[in-house]
């Protein structure tokens, strides 16, 4: 005997259903049943539905017991995962410990290694595939280290950073009232024949090449932001020292708004804090903690120009690596989203 459709739909209230369906097999097989509703054979509700009667019965049986929804398809659960919760966070805690040389031989971690790691301790063998997913399901991804000194004291960044307004009130304090103030961040770069080689798009399992000079010309690029207002100052110059310094100071004094002040920050190299310095009127150097080049942002602008604009090139002389700076630069300051999105830090610019 066929199965009996549940009596508390009928023909009018599927057809409903299958009005506001947004899938297209859900409406078909709605219809179909619809048609049962309706007084019609189980063969002609197949015909309907463009299915055999076995078919049309598995579907009454998902109907009866899930209603509407009962006929969506549903993904299929494929192969359990052959990793377990104990082999998850023994994976979590690996990462975010990090390999040990003198034990894992490897300074970090690649999938080969982790997998390797699970086979040692819970002989488990896993595809490197396999574990990639696992990883990217549990969040993790290759992502850039920023700097961090070996030798920084954690405690007087966080004392910098919480001290940055009164510092800045310091300043504020020794200005005609009303004077604007604007943050600027000031580092330097050097760029030369010696270039580096980034990361790139390549097929799975070769491993491609770029050009690398073994000589040694080279220039550096005095750069400064002030990310709150998207600008930036900058020179491209033979040396690194007191003299191309002032040089750099006169030209971040250019580009200060005028009747504003600039507090500009810095680390503490010879050349940034020596008293033979000439610093212009509109301009208040703060230093940051020394060993912590993480509180200046002007070091991500400098990875940026680096990885997109700079690397991966053989320069034939001092010339062309002062071409390419300047342009770079240039580019950079054509770009003020851009200096935002790279040096904008809220203890430094939340005042």
């Amino acid at each position: 005997m066929p199965i009996a459709l549940r009596t508390d739909f009928d023909a009018a209230s599927v057809r409903y259903a299958a009005r506001h369906s947004k899938d297209g097999a859900q409406t078909r097989r709605l219809l179909a049943l619809a048609a049962i509703y309706d007084g019609a054979s189980r063969t002609e509700a197949a015909r309907i539905g463009g299915v055999t009667l076995q078919i049309v019965r598995d579907w009454v049986m998902k109907f009866n017991a899930a209603g509407p929804e009962g006929l969506i398809d549903r993904k299929a659960p494929g192969q359990p995962s052959i990793l377990n919760a104990t082999h998850r966070a023994a994976l979590v805690e690996a990462i975010e410990r990090g390999p040990i040389p003198a034990v894992h031989g490897v300074v970090r971690w690649r999938i080969v290694d982790l997998a390797q790691m699970l086979w040692d301790d819970f002989s488990l063998s896993v595809s490197r595939p396999t574990l990639s997913r696992e990883l990217r399901a549990l969040g993790y991804r290759k992502l850039s280290a920023r700097p961090k000194h070996h030798a920084q004291d954690p405690e007087a960044i966080e004392a910098f950073k919480r001290g940055f307004a009164a510092e800045l009130d310091k300043v504020r304090a020794s200005l005609p009232r009303g004077t604007s103030i604007e943050i600027w961040f000031q580092d330097e770069a050097r760029i030369g024949q010696k270039n580096k080689i980034t990361r790139r798009w390549a097929k799975r399992g070769t491993r491609p090449s770029a050009p690398h000079d073994q000589r040694t010309k080279s220039a550096y690029i005095f750069g400064a932001i002030c990310p709150q207002q998207g600008k930036a100052a900058g020179l491209v110059l033979p040396f690194c020292n007191t003299d191309t310094m002032n040089l750099h100071l006169e030209e971040i004094a250019l580009h200060v708004a005028p009747g504003a002040h600039a507090v500009l920050l810095m680390d503490q190299a010879g050349w940034h804090l020596t008293p033979k310095l000439i610093v212009p009127n509109n301009i208040s150097i703060v230093a940051i903690p020394s060993k912590s080049p993480e509180l200046n942002p002007q070091e991500n602008v400098w990875q940026f120009i680096r990885d997109n604009w700079l690397s991966n090139r053989v320069f034939g002389s001092y010339d062309e690596i002062v071409d390419h700076c300047c342009d770079a630069w240039n580019k950079l300051v054509e770009q003020p989203w851009r200096i935002m999105s790279l040096g904008l830090r809220a203890w430094a610019c939340g005042f």
